[in-house]
């Protein structure tokens, strides 16, 4: 299992989301009670291995993807506009107090706060967002969300507003412009040329902390003093150590000299939690689902009754517990991540749950005209075998397992299927491509299930065989799937948006587009010995990993002594 998450900035790239309305009032809360500030007991240092990725090269460039530059540089030293929590869809007002949708949705207006000012004593005010808008105009290699391909105009009337028009309604546009942008000083960027290429050694933010030492093994980042919510952060530095291996990372881990990580621990009751369990924790909040992506650009995954028999022979009650080690369960068949996204549930697939049927597999590709060969393996009526390869990166090794339990679930009902172990580069060329049969991916959600759904079904997300796909890779082409996603991001009701949700869901419930597995866990450990007031399943305000931007930067604000 590679610490690297799966739907990390690094993949991202190929991988389209889009957004949400609607604000709500600033909280933070945590494990053992939420803290005001002059409440909580300050001071200390916080250990925290995001993941085993060192040594470090110094990089604190946040306009690039977020495993080029140096953890923590997004969240804890440059900040959004807005505050997205995905675990529970709620929007905080941050450098923006807030924001409004004109009625047709086609402009959108935020007020920032007027008493935030850059680390170096600097002002911070519309200027820096329109500069910060317009880097990734006229450099479109920081597009990566197309923003632009969406954006009219921005315009700053004041020094408090920023104005963002749309060539038509973009209401998922939300998610990218104010979750997903950093914003940087005019003053210090606007002489660095082509943004692309700084390593940014000398970090200037408004975020919580600033840069206080870095070598190749250790950087340290210090209380920033100039910080616009007063009081916070409680402690007084974050120390990020380099290692080069979980196993490395996983003994301090257990030795309690480490106070946050975010690792895939083997057994991880009895190689932490018992060792103090009292102050030893953990929590594995689904982050985005697991799919077994089917090319359906070629046959026979264009036959509906193909996709539905791959999907009722799978065991996934036997990779979640064999191959994912028990901490990633069943998804959801209608592809939604729960219980985060519960609410926007349909009733009618409430109880709706996967199980494992061979005689429903027979019964589905008989009527599709399917008989068993000599062989036992299923034919069409031309004699084509049902027999496909399954790709998986090679030393993945719990999707290698999946991968593996998947086809042998397949050929015991008369499905070749045989697991073919790549190269990454060979696996996302094939993604990307459409040169595949089957593939296991991951998938990249948002704040609502808008986002998951448009970057997997989104026919403008897709390309033909041979040409490049940005995310929907199973080349998914449905004009009745584009009309529901075009439903939700052109409309502000939220009774608009849930009927094209409960549409999408139908479709994937009925068609099966893409197979759901098991939900991809974001990796979470924490020690409650030296600080208090982390995020867990009864205070989910924040998604926890300390790889997590810019939530890492919520939980480092809100932990503090006990």
């Amino acid at each position: 299992m590679r610490v690297l998450s799966r739907g990390s900035a690094a993949v991202r790239t190929l991988l389209l989301v889009l957004g949400i309305v609607g604000v709500v009032a600033l909280t933070a809360c945590g494990q053992g009670g939420s803290a005001t500030p002059g409440s909580a007991s300050r001071g200390g240092s916080v250990t925290l291995v995001p993941s085993p990725k060192g040594p470090w090269t110094i990089n604190f460039n946040p306009l690039i993807s977020g495993n080029n530059s140096l953890p923590g540089t997004q969240g804890m030293i440059y900040e959004t506009l807005l505050y997205f929590n995905r675990l529970d869809g709620s929007i905080k007002p941050w450098l923006a107090s807030s924001y409004k949708w004109s009625p047709d949705a086609t402009s959108l207006t935020f007020t920032l706060r007027p008493d935030v000012k850059w680390s170096d004593g600097q002002p911070f005010t519309s200027a820096d967002v329109l500069f910060t808008l317009n880097l990734s105009k006229q450099y479109p290699a920081l597009d990566l969300n197309s923003e632009w391909q969406a954006i009219q105009d921005v315009s700053a009337p004041d020094a408090q507003t920023v104005v963002v028009t749309f060539k038509k309604p973009a209401v998922p546009m939300l998610w990218y412009i104010a979750g997903q942008t950093y914003i940087v000083p005019q003053h210090i960027w606007q002489t660095k040329g082509d943004p692309t290429l700084s390593t940014n050694d000398n970090p200037i933010g408004t975020g919580p902390f600033v840069l206080k030492s870095f070598n190749s093994q250790l950087y340290v980042m210090g209380r920033n003093p100039q910080y616009w919510q007063q009081g916070k952060p409680y402690v007084d530095e974050l120390r990020y150590p380099a290692y080069t291996s979980n196993s490395s990372a996983d003994l301090l881990l257990s030795q309690g000299q480490v106070d946050w990580t975010g690792l895939f621990t083997p057994q991880i009751r009895q190689t932490y939690v018992n060792r103090d369990p009292e102050h030893n924790h953990y929590w594995f909040p689904p982050a985005n689902i697991v799919m077994l992506y089917l090319n359906t650009a070629k046959a026979p995954f264009n036959q509906v009754a193909v996709r539905q028999a791959i999907s009722t022979a799978i065991d996934r009650e036997q990779i979640y517990k064999t191959a994912e080690a028990g901490y990633e369960p069943v998804a959801h068949p209608t592809g939604l991540i729960l219980p985060n996204e519960s609410k926007y549930l349909q009733q009618e697939y409430s109880s709706m749950a996967y199980k494992q049927n061979g005689a429903q597999v027979a019964t589905l590709l008989e009527k599709a005209g399917f008989h068993k060969g000599k062989d036992g393996v299923y034919e069409d009526a031309r004699g084509n075998r049902l027999s496909f390869k399954l790709n998986v990166v090679s030393g993945w090794t719990d999707w290698v397992t999946a991968s593996q339990i998947m086809a042998s679930n397949l050929k015991a009902v008369g499905i070749d299927a045989s697991v073919n172990a790549v190269s990454f580069n060979q696996y996302i060329s094939a993604l990307s491509q459409g040169s595949f049969d089957t593939s296991i991916s991951w998938t990249t959600p948002g704040p609502t299930p808008y986002y998951l759904y448009n970057a997997l079904l989104n026919s403008s997300n897709t390309a033909s065989i041979g040409a490049q796909a940005t995310s929907n890779f199973e080349r998914w082409n449905d004009p009745t799937t584009d009309k529901l996603l075009a439903q939700y991001a052109g409309s502000i009701d939220p009774t608009v948006q849930q009927n094209a949700l409960n549409g999408l869901q139908q479709i994937m419930v009925d068609q099966v587009p893409s197979i759901p597995l098991v939900y991809g866990a974001t990796w979470y450990e924490y020690n409650t010995s030296r600080f208090v007031g982390w995020p867990d399943k009864d205070h989910p305000y924040a998604v926890p990993a300390p790889y997590s931007a810019p939530d890492a930067a919520l939980v480092a604000m809100n932990i503090h002594r006990p």
